[in-house]
């Protein structure tokens, strides 16, 4: 397996010092023994937008973070995964530019969703419209041709433009695929163990439907660039936002899959100082999973938490966060808001802030992520305890920057003396070291303010014990000298 069951960082190429040298500095001088699960770098390659989910191509590295050099020295120590935008390139790559200047005669002209590709005449029919998912008010922009003056519009999922920064690619034709098939292939010569597909959900269009993971045309797609991953020695890892059953069929078609719910239990239960539907989540759900707290984005809530959560009940946590300074996305299509108008997508703000800067609830936070089966990423905000910064979304005007706060060195080094910093660094010593986690795990017998957790694996074993009313977390584990030892995390 090229997955290793120890903690993973989640960073951006220019967040931890200002680019990827002064990244692998930070990680060899105060993290050699924490990252023990990889490393995963944002998008680093030239980009238009979206802070990197714009690439204008995957075979170079913006050089403001550096060169596949810097890729590869911190791949010396470190499994290295990066991210694969499958649905959409930037509208400023080579490729759209000659679109954009010979329209139908350019040789990339198939590797765009015209909309006569599925409308007739390529005139959209709102009706299909209303019926998808949709990330913008409408899933196209209007493009003038500069040979000819004529007008196209293409298919663009994403973008706050208009029109948008990122074009959406037509994973159905050979020349999206004999592209996306050099791009895997030069990540292979450049070491990176592990790939994201970002917003793969989309790449499976058609009329009548969402438009999202559509069935069984995902699959199709899927099962393409698995085996082609799979012939290059490359895990992947789909990424996908959505109603936690479609997280399980990929599951039961044995993909990694993401745990986009466990944020929001562990939220809900330390807010609401009940551990029981987090428990009934953590005994139901697929083990195969990369788990998180926070990231680039906000905490999801819906689609990923549909028929798992009560809208009521919900928007009492949302409440909560925004008291405490959070932000929200909002659904933007009717058909796929709740049927009492809940719209909330994702919360904005960073982990900690979420939980009120308190070092207690968050350290059982990461203690209930760390026993929850799957591979753990830790973000680089969370590791260093950062909070909203208001400052960010203020100067860009984006709102997810509340919780992409760049850290030069000097700051941190000052958050890597904190004590909840330092906290959190004993205790992923201890997920990445003690050879239970590679065991059995149990849910075990908790009241509704406590929560138990457990591994074994042959003599080794660890318990986990949460006290929601005071947010206190012990860990009794046998030490190698055959000694039950007690943890106070």
């Amino acid at each position: 397996m090229i997955v290793k069951n120890q903690v993973q960082l989640i960073t951006y190429p220019d967040s931890m010092g200002g680019n990827l040298k002064t990244l692998n500095q930070v990680l060899l001088k105060h993290f050699s023994d924490i990252f023990k699960g990889g490393v995963h770098i944002l998008p680093p390659f030239p980009s238009s937008g979206d802070r990197g989910f714009a690439p204008l191509t995957y075979l170079k590295i913006d050089p403001d973070f550096g060169s596949w050099e810097d890729i590869k020295e911190i791949g010396k120590n470190f499994d290295v995964l990066v991210d694969l935008m499958v649905n959409h390139i930037s509208r400023k790559s080579e490729y759209f530019q000659d679109f954009l200047k010979k329209g139908r005669k350019s040789e990339y002209a198939d590797l765009f969703i015209t909309l006569d590709k599925y409308w007739k005449n390529g005139e959209p029919v709102q009706s299909d419209i209303d019926k998808m998912f949709l990330r913008r008010n409408f899933p196209y922009s209007t493009f003038t041709i500069e040979e000819s003056g004529e007008k196209e519009k293409v298919w663009t999922t994403f973008g706050k433009t208009d029109p948008s920064e990122q074009i959406d690619l037509d994973t159905k034709s050979l020349k999206v695929r004999q592209l996306l098939t050099q791009f895997l292939q030069n990540f292979k010569e450049q070491n990176v163990k592990i790939v994201r597909l970002d917003a793969v959900g989309y790449v499976s269009k058609r009329l009548g439907t969402s438009c999202f993971f559509v069935e069984p045309e995902i699959y199709e797609f899927l099962d393409w660039i698995k085996e082609l991953a799979d012939s290059l020695g490359i895990e992947l890892l789909p990424e996908v936002h959505a109603h936690y059953s479609i997280q399980y069929k990929l599951a039961e078609h044995d993909y990694w899959i993401y745990d986009f719910i466990l944020p929001y239990q562990i939220l809900d239960t330390l807010i609401n100082k009940s551990s029981k539907n987090l428990l009934q989540y953590l005994k139901d759900r697929p083990h195969k999973q990369f788990t998180m707290l926070d990231c680039h984005d906000g905490i999801p809530v819906k689609p990923d938490l549909d028929d798992l959560i009560d809208s009521k009940e919900a928007k009492k946590v949302v409440d909560v966060c925004v008291e405490r300074g959070s932000t929200l996305s909002l659904i933007l299509s009717d058909e796929h808001k709740g049927k009492d108008g809940f719209d909330v997508h994702q919360i904005k703000c960073s982990y900690f802030s979420a939980l009120n800067c308190d070092d207690d609830a968050y350290l059982a936070a990461r203690a209930i992520q760390f026993f929850a089966p799957g591979v753990p990423q830790v973000y680089y905000v969370g590791l260093l305890a950062g909070e909203n910064d208001y400052e960010s979304v203020e100067k860009t005007g984006e709102g997810r920057e509340i919780n992409r706060h760049n850290f030069s060195l000097d700051e941190i080094e000052e958050a890597i003396e904190k004590d909840v910093v330092q906290r959190l660094l004993k205790l992923i010593r201890f997920r990445n070291k003690y050879e239970a986690f590679n065991g059995k795990f149990n849910v075990l017998d908790s009241g509704d303010n406590e929560i138990r957790l457990s591994w074994k694996k042959d003599q080794k074993c660890c318990t986990l014990f949460i006290d929601l009313k005071t947010n206190k977390s012990v860990i009794d584990y046998i030490d190698k000298y055959g000694n039950v030892t007690q943890y106070h995390i």
